[in-house]
């Protein structure tokens, strides 16, 4: 079974529960790192997401995952998580949710001498990301964004 495919049959699962858990799904990643596979559900919730909510979601999820449409999975280890603060903004949604909110851009390759800016997120259409950043507004395409995430300003 693709990565894909897993994130989507996961996400089918797991967004009941949420809703049951009075969390939200903001993830679900199925990806290789080092020599072990991760399936990572990221949770959120307004007031802030505790142990206890990532506990009830695990352990609703978990049994779920032993059915047998799940057996062509390599082995695995399920992690659920906060979003965090300085989470990854990733869908349409996500954009929307932090309009006005400082973030981080990477990109895959220098743009103006750096493979990193930071500023405000002023918008996001089909992909492109518009960010004011000292008194300039920019936008960048979406093949040039490896990641953005929001930024903590104390």
């Amino acid at each position: 079974m693709q990565a894909r495919e897993v994130v989507k049959r996961v996400t089918a699962l797991v967004e009941p529960i949420c809703d049951a858990a009075g969390v939200s799904l903001w993830d679900v990643e199925f990806e290789k790192e080092g020599g072990q596979y991760m399936l990572i559900v990221t949770i959120d919730r307004d007031d802030g997401v505790n142990t206890e909510h990532c506990e009830t979601v695990s352990r609703a999820l978990d049994p779920l995952l032993d059915a047998k449409e799940f057996d062509a999975m390599p082995s695995y280890t399920l992690c659920v998580s906060s979003a965090g603060l300085e989470r990854r903004l990733k869908k349409p949604a996500h954009f929307e949710k932090f309009i006005g909110a400082p973030v981080e851009v990477k990109f895959y390759k220098q743009i103006d001498g750096a493979k990193t800016v930071e500023g405000i997120l002023a918008g996001y259409e089909d992909g492109f990301v518009t960010l004011d950043t000292e008194g300039k507004r920019r936008v960048y395409e979406p093949k040039d964004i490896a990641a953005v995430r929001l930024t903590v300003q104390f």
